[in-house]
């Protein structure tokens, strides 16, 4: 299901109000303080992309935030665990770009966790967007996981996890570590906490209960962030939401 979300933050205002709201967003503490990155979009979409085993819910804050600094946001359910990462890409990604492109945008940008940066990087394996802006994935296993290795022939795991789960593990076969370098301005922000320890000692280095800091990497990003959050909850993150939106403006991480 795609869910769509009123763009105009201040729909139903009457005028007065509305230039009120504006000056309160516009010249808060919090918006001076920030800068540059809170200043509204001119026409520019985000698609959110939420991970294995997860719904829209999850990106709401994301969602929130990304709408209050003027984007239009398409947060998308899709069904991760039915079908295997082909198939999620081909339909998932088309059927965001189709809602986005009703704005006709200037830009779109992307935002994912865990899985919904694979199925990105599967989408423009095979496709161009002509108006793509930039990409930001929130602990994305661009080099699969060793828990998929290790747990994908546990009853329960597929049950758990679907055909798209199976297709995550770090073997030069995997869908991650067959699509290469990626040839988009990409991001990525990777985490260092675990709330899974019995997860995290099946993985090499530091790692956020699922994938490893050095699977989160992949050739051909522009910039690499880590911040202290597992992989559950890195997406709802102020700090992770800032550098996100931070990176859509800049092409970069603030440090």
């Amino acid at each position: 299901m795609i869910k769509k979300y009123n763009e105009n933050l201040f729909t139903g205002i009457s005028m007065w109000r509305k230039r009120i709201a504006l000056a309160l967003i516009l010249f808060s503490p919090c918006s001076l303080a920030l800068g540059a990155e809170e200043v509204p979009i001119n026409n520019e979409c985000v698609i959110l992309l939420h991970g294995l085993a997860r719904t829209s819910r999850s990106m709401v804050s994301m969602e929130e935030s990304l709408l209050s600094s003027g984007y239009r946001v398409i947060n998308l359910d899709y069904p991760s665990r039915k079908f295997k990462i082909e198939k999620l890409a081909d339909a998932a990604v088309s059927a965001a770009l189709s809602e986005c492109q009703e704005y006709s945008p200037r830009k779109v940008h992307f935002v994912t966790h865990s899985l919904g940066g694979i199925l990105v990087r599967q989408y423009l394996s095979k496709r161009q967007i002509a108006n793509l802006g930039r990409v930001v994935m929130l602990s994305p296993p661009n080099g699969g996981s060793e828990v998929v290795d290790k747990m994908k022939a546990v009853p329960g795991f597929f049950w758990l996890n679907g055909p798209a789960g199976q297709q995550l593990g770090t073997s030069a076969a995997s869908i991650p570590r067959r699509l290469g370098r990626v040839g988009f301005e990409l991001g990525v922000i990777a985490g260092n906490r675990s709330v899974n320890l019995i997860l995290s000692l099946m993985i090499t280095g530091e790692d956020d209960g699922k994938v490893s800091i050095e699977n989160a990497k992949v050739e051909g990003m522009v910039d690499f962030l880590v911040l202290p959050h597992s992989h559950p909850f890195i997406m709802r993150a102020t700090e992770v939401i800032r550098q996100t939106k931070y990176f859509l403006q800049h092409g970069a991480f603030q440090r």
